[in-house]
């Protein structure tokens, strides 16, 4: 992610969030990485880094505790060990010890349901296996406090315990002599020291010559000499040669530990870098939890959703404070990329700037940010900031010229992926010039399709926000009552920057006041005045024009449910009237049996042209009926079809039904002009002539749908829906199809069933049934019937 100043983190203070971050970290690897933190702009990165975070926080809220503690970093040592010959001393052994420990008790919290839990931190040891053995190795010579085992080796064992008899016998001795010489009076009052590693006696200078043994020192003033007496030289000679024995004996096992870990330094790395990782990730779930922070939806595009949201060092130091942080809700509708931000001074407006940047610079270095769950933010390449005094001594740089060599360089290297932030947007110079060139610079940025906050007090751009599509006002809202600022913002609107109002409550005296509105003139009220009422006028009518935009996509659809029940009305009619006619026919049939019965009956008597007459006259009818059943069938089932649905061929995997009615079926294959149908477990031979396309049949639980694909079925409609279960979408669809059929059966009285859980049904249902322009009542019944968890709809 490109960074314009190179102080981008000093001005927007993402600099204080690391150093906060750092103090979380338990060990040196932690703070070396949040030290080269930097903001990515690959979503699938950002997203990995966003999901540890998230995971590793609830298993904080869950107190499902993570096992990791304070380590020592042991990357000199491994670097030493790694050179043939080096033998590790104990600290070392004990820092590596400590590092594999940890990284197993890491290895063993993943094993069981926990790797479904949190699979963004599993993924980090999914690939890795841990090897105990060297746990084993090192524990076999090295105890928890990093001291070397007496049984580390059956000969360091044999010499600790000659060490300890030896100890024990000069003790015995040494007790001996003291009390012979304290009787004497020959001792010092501190009786004993240790000089040279020996166990000596304090022994006035004036005594000295009265005890044999070796005098090993002497106190600076000379009236004290320390004595080995004679009687404890061989055991302190032989504990001393047994203590050489013993480093010889650790120096050897030391020797042949390092020897069987050198070959695994590089996984002993891995194991450091993998603790090093969850570090790193469990100071930022901590910093989170203290910033009260979460994971917005992200977009891989530019993109601003922040409900709630709350610039995180003010939060934590209000916290501190005990005071409340006022919140807000920040996002661009429709094509609007820049918000130009005006309203009086110390009202929230440069805060809100930077609550804006440093959450999105937190959000892309991987930490989660304060606001609220369900708010949504997109990935930027590029992030530009203009805040605060520019001025340089060392590059000859006022104030206003250093914010124009920022501008050149925005105007340069922006482009449409870029977020510019300019907190007090053309100051520094002369208003009515410095006005001029903001204006010009918010026009060549707006072309360039920049994302950005700008704060300002100036007129000019007030106005040309107004005008320009893409940019849209907004303010922090400021009581004129108290004449305090609130510090809330509103996205829309224009604000006043409430200077005379300011200075009257300063104390300014009404003389200087008035001199100074009687200079400034009523015009540069009235400007600010006629931007509210305009952009309000502009926002209701874009109220309007939306509510006028839902009505008519209400009303095409009402439409389209008018026609196709039209069309369904006049199929039932002209079927019945087939069925009549089939009836009709069926009877004629019947009847020509008759007649032919009748026939026989004339022939046997002789009477041939009567005969003839009474066939003659059935065939006709008979042909009429057929004629006029005929012509139903081509009106009802073969009529044309409708234009928008010419162009729609049967094809392989349609869902398909006959004219004449019946189940809905799969096409499976098509040869000229016959298909073969699958319907339910049978697979029919039909012509494309008899088959129309159908709806797919809904893949939803027979016990929790209502399906009402035709007219015919409201004889059977049933008046209570259960929705549970199903997703959003499907509910929708479910429940529109469902009041469709009960207005078609002129049922007043329905139960729809969605069950409690968060909501999201309950809602989707209210949704559907405000959108149809009928008077209904709707409520929810006692709770033993059923609560919150069902609504009840009364058509009147």
């Amino acid at each position: 992610m490109q960074l314009l100043p190179r102080d981008l983190y000093e001005k927007l203070e993402f600099d204080k969030v690391l150093e906060l971050l750092e103090k979380e970290c338990l060990g040196e690897l932690g703070v070396e990485t949040v030290k080269g933190l930097r903001p990515a702009d690959d979503i699938s990165l950002i997203e990995r880094s966003l999901n540890e975070a998230r995971e590793f926080r609830l298993s904080m809220d869950e107190n499902d505790h993570f096992p990791i503690f304070s380590y020592s970093v042991v990357s000199e040592e491994l670097r030493m060990l790694e050179v043939e010959g080096y033998v590790l001393p104990e600290e070392g052994l004990r820092n590596i010890r400590n590092v594999l420990v940890f990284t197993h008790r890491i290895f063993r919290f993943f094993k069981g349901a926990r790797r479904e839990t949190y699979p963004a931190l599993y993924e980090n040891i999914r690939e890795l296996s841990f090897d105990k053995t060297l746990i084993e190795a090192i524990e076999k010579v090295v105890d928890e406090d990093g001291n070397i085992r007496p049984d580390a080796s059956p000969e360091l064992l044999r010499i600790r315990r000659q060490i300890q008899a030896r100890q024990k016998e000069l003790e015995r001795q040494f007790r001996i002599i003291i009390n012979e010489y304290r009787n004497k009076g020959w001792l010092s009052d501190n009786i004993e020291s240790f000089r040279n590693g020996r166990r000596v006696l304090s022994v006035p200078s004036e005594h000295k010559r009265k005890i044999r043994g070796i005098i090993h020192d002497e106190s600076t003033t000379g009236k004290t000499a320390f004595i080995e007496p004679e009687a404890i030289i061989e055991i302190n000679n032989d504990i001393f040669d047994l203590e050489t024995e013993e480093r010889r004996e650790i120096y050897r096992i030391l020797r042949e530990l390092s020897a069987e870990l050198r070959p695994y330094v590089p996984q002993i790395r891995i194991y450091q870098d993998v603790l090093g990782h969850f570090d790193f990730v469990q100071a930022k779930a901590r910093l989170a939890q203290q910033m009260q922070a979460v994971q917005p939806k992200l977009f891989d595009k530019p993109h601003f959703g922040i409900q709630q949201g709350r610039h995180p060092l003010l939060y934590l130091k209000n916290k501190r404070l005990d005071k409340k942080t006022v919140p807000f809700d920040f996002q661009l509708l429709g094509n609007n990329r820049i918000l130009m931000l005006s309203g009086p001074n110390a009202g929230g407006k440069s805060i809100t700037l930077k609550s804006v940047g440093l959450m999105q610079l937190m959000l892309q270095s991987g930490l989660l940010v304060p606001m609220d769950e369900g708010s949504e933010m997109g990935v930027f390449h590029k992030m530009f900031a203009d805040i605060g005094d520019q001025q340089s001594i060392e590059d000859d740089l006022s104030t206003y010229s250093s914010r124009l060599e920022n501008m050149r360089n925005f105007l340069e290297q922006a482009d449409r992926n870029t977020l510019v932030l300019i907190d007090e947007f053309g100051s520094g110079t002369d208003p009515k010039i410095g006005g001029a060139i903001a204006e010009a610079i918010l026009v060549e940025l707006n072309h360039k399709k920049v994302f950005g906050v700008i704060t300002t007090h100036y007129s000019n751009l007030k106005v040309f926000a107004f005008k320009a599509k893409g940019i849209v006002n907004g303010s922090m809202y400021f009581d004129k009552e108290s004449l305090s600022p609130t510090y809330e913002l509103q996205v829309g609107r224009p604000g006043s920057s409430y200077a005379y109002e300011i200075a009257e409550k300063s104390g300014l005296s009404k003389k200087v006041l008035d001199y100074a509105k009687h200079r400034t003139g009523k015009n540069e009220k009235a400007v600010d005045q006629l931007l509210v009422d305009l952009q309000q006028e502009k926002q209701e009518l874009e109220s309007k024009l939306q509510e006028m935009k839902d009505r008519e996509d209400k009303l095409d659809k009402l439409i389209k449910n008018y026609e196709q029940l039209h069309r369904e009305l006049e199929f039932r009619r002209k079927k019945m009237k087939l069925e009549l006619k089939e009836q009709a026919l069926q009877q004629a049939a019947r009847d020509n049996k008759e007649m032919e019965r009748l026939v026989r009956e004339i022939k046997e008597q002789q009477n041939i042209e009567k005969a003839k007459e009474i066939a003659l006259q059935a065939r006709e009818e008979r042909q009429q009926l057929s004629e006029e059943v005929g012509g139903l069938r081509e009106e009802i089932y073969y009529q044309p079809v409708a234009k928008e649905e010419k162009h729609k061929a049967i094809q392989v995997g349609d869902f398909v039904k006959l004219r004449t009615g019946g189940a809905t079926g799969t096409v499976e294959s098509i040869d000229r002009n016959k298909a073969v149908v699958t319907m339910g477990q049978m697979r029919m031979t039909i012509k494309l002539r008899d088959l129309q396309h159908a709806r797919a049949p809904l893949e939803v639980q027979s016990s929790r749908s209502v399906q009402a694909d035709t007219v015919a079925q409201t004889a059977t409609f049933e008046s209570k829906l259960d929705i549970r279960g199903m997703r959003y979408d499907e509910a929708l669809k479910v429940v529109e199809d469902f009041v469709d059929q009960a207005l078609i059966s002129n049922t007043p009285s329905l139960q729809i069933v969605h069950g409690k859980g968060n909501g999201i049904l309950r809602n989707a249902v209210r949704k559907k049934l405000k959108e149809y322009n009928v008077d209904m009542d709707i409520w929810h019944p006692e709770q033993q019937q059923g609560g919150d968890g069902v609504t009840l709809v009364e058509i009147k």
